[in-house]
């Protein structure tokens, strides 16, 4: 519960700091909307970390509303393909007023949420690009696309914690995709040579999506169930591991093994990326990454 508290506090703060990027409030609304923000941020310790998970509320209203007529999605993926034209002309200005016609016509659609994400980066609005990310994952959490541009944006803003755990989830939903595994490598680069992570970073692997994601699906595993319905027996069954527990160490270690060739046929890359984030760093560990 604490959780969902944190989230919503989070949320709420993250649409009070729309507001005020905004631009509609006046002086003395900036200013209650700002002491209002930290004292949000002060009781319910929201950090960054906690930010980049908040969801967009505005968008969670929209997907009340009922379904855009078939001529409203028409014409709202139109606009977006305008707006994609616009783009490759450099036109971003005038592509993000494509785009937020098309959310106004359909705001149940992911993709024109991440493509105005696009528009806002190109404009340097790292914070805007950064809140469309979010709704775009609000409605479609596996868009691997959203995860990548959450990644970019939030490295532009030198927030790279959340950058990494943005790129691992891209690279796990899209593994062909190489700019996601170069962008997490680069992304872990910058925090070892800032000096963020030690020799292990525990709360990083706690909050990696990639390997929370990874721990649900082999939890739904049934050859993982039977292997820790397994390990309970024998662990139970002995009554004391540590001390004439042969039979639970040998499972426990059985278990282990199991649990790390699982991981290793399911997602290498990943086992690779949480190697290199226990690893101490190295000679040359600090080198700086390349452009």
């Amino acid at each position: 519960m604490a959780n969902e508290i944190k989230l919503v506090a989070a949320s709420i703060v993250n649409f009070l700091k729309q507001q005020l990027e905004g631009g509609t409030l006046n002086m003395d609304s900036r200013e209650s909307v700002e002491v209002g923000v930290q004292c949000i941020e002060t009781a319910f310790e929201i950090s960054p970390e906690d930010a980049a998970r908040g969801v967009d509320l505005l968008q969670l209203i929209r997907q009340q509303q009922s379904s855009a007529p078939a001529a409203d999605r028409a014409e709202a993926e139109r606009l977006k393909n305008e707006g994609n034209e616009l783009m490759k002309k450099d036109k971003y200005r005038e592509a993000l007023d494509k785009y937020t016609r098309a959310i106004e016509l359909d705001p149940r659609n992911s993709v024109f949420f991440c493509n105005r994400a696009a528009a806002h980066f190109k404009l340097n609005e790292h914070e805007t690009a950064v809140a469309d990310c979010m709704a775009a994952l609000a409605i479609q959490p596996d868009y691997g696309k959203a995860h990548g541009r959450l990644g970019l944006a939030l490295t532009a803003l030198d927030r790279h914690r959340e950058a990494r755990a943005a790129f691992a989830r891209a690279s796990q939903l899209e593994p062909e995709n190489e700019s996601y595994k170069q962008n997490l490598r680069l992304a872990e680069e910058r925090l070892t040579q800032r000096g963020e992570r030690g020799a292990m970073d525990l709360t990083g692997l706690l909050q990696n999506p990639a390997l929370l994601n990874m721990a649900t699906e082999m939890l739904s595993d049934p050859n993982m169930q039977n292997l820790i319905s397994g390990l309970m027996t024998n662990t139970t069954g002995t009554g004391n591991v540590g001390a004439g527990g042969a039979g639970g160490m040998n499972a426990l270690l059985e278990a282990g093994q199991a649990l790390a060739q699982h991981m290793q046929a399911a997602n290498p890359d990943l086992v690779e990326q949480l190697r290199r984030q226990v690893r101490p760093p190295g000679p040359g560990g600090n080198q700086p990454p390349s452009q």
